[in-house]
């Protein structure tokens, strides 16, 4: 098995406590269906970042697409990563997911 970083882009915060804990229930109840295989449950990004350059040049934002969070997951195949994703809470307030394998390095 290999670990996989699903990378959240976009999506909505809850307009209200209700839905703030509707919403909740939904990722508690994702991360319980796939239970062993959650690696790091992760969490949201903050709204500002900074991008660096070669050469140490710092500008503000993101490269590209903002992130908005993340959340590690170990499976057998970026095919069986990806559905794991096909179910994630993040979809359902419009968010993206982009799924990548981590190679490791060291």
């Amino acid at each position: 098995m290999a670990n996989f970083v699903l990378v959240y882009t976009g999506g909505g915060m809850p307009a209200t406590e209700a839905e703030g804990k509707k919403v909740m229930e939904a990722w508690g109840a994702w991360f319980g269906k796939l239970g062993d295989k959650v690696v790091d449950a992760g969490n949201p990004f903050a709204a500002h970042a900074k991008n660096v350059s070669n050469g140490g040049a710092v500008h503000d934002g993101a490269i590209g697409t903002p992130a908005t969070g993340y959340s590690i997951v170990k499976a057998d195949s970026l095919n069986a990563a990806v559905d794991f994703a096909k179910d994630c809470p993040v979809l359902e307030s419009g968010g993206k997911i982009t799924v990548y394998e981590v190679t490791p390095a060291m």
